[in-house]
């Protein structure tokens, strides 16, 4: 059974997108613990990261460093931070997230709401400053 990031790849269910490539795509996670928490996703349906072949790994890598860097440019945070969990969703990803003051803390279970409206004009800033 394909994952929901497949289902999102393949277009199957709707995603703030801001980046993509022919293996790899990030989106806004719907679910965020900051503004402009972006998920980096390979194509490829690989349920744990570290089960990734070793140029797929370092491609996935190289895709979030590209996608950090236009977070930072787009929304100006402190810094961006990074998580690498996978529970949640039984594919291969990586959290980026904003981190927009010192005494942020950075957990996954601490989720903030963020409108519609607000995930479409964060998503276009993202998607603006990214530079593959």
């Amino acid at each position: 059974m394909s994952s929901i990031f497949t289902k999102i790849i393949k277009g199957d269910i709707p995603s703030y997108k801001v980046a993509e490539s022919e293996s790899h795509i990030a989106f806004l996670d719907i679910n965020p613990i900051a503004e402009g928490h972006t998920l980096v996703v390979p194509k490829k349906e690989i349920d744990y990261v570290f089960d990734l072949p070793d140029d797929l790994f370092s491609e996935t890598m190289s895709f979030a460093k590209k996608v950090a860097g236009a977070v930072d440019r787009a929304l100006k945070p402190i810094r961006t931070g990074v998580v690498v969990d996978g529970r949640e969703v039984p594919h291969a990803h990586i959290h980026l997230i904003p981190i927009y003051k010192n005494t942020q803390e950075v957990a996954l279970r601490n989720k903030v709401k963020v409108s519609k409206s607000r995930m479409e004009e964060i998503s276009a800033a993202i998607a603006k400053e990214v530079i593959l």
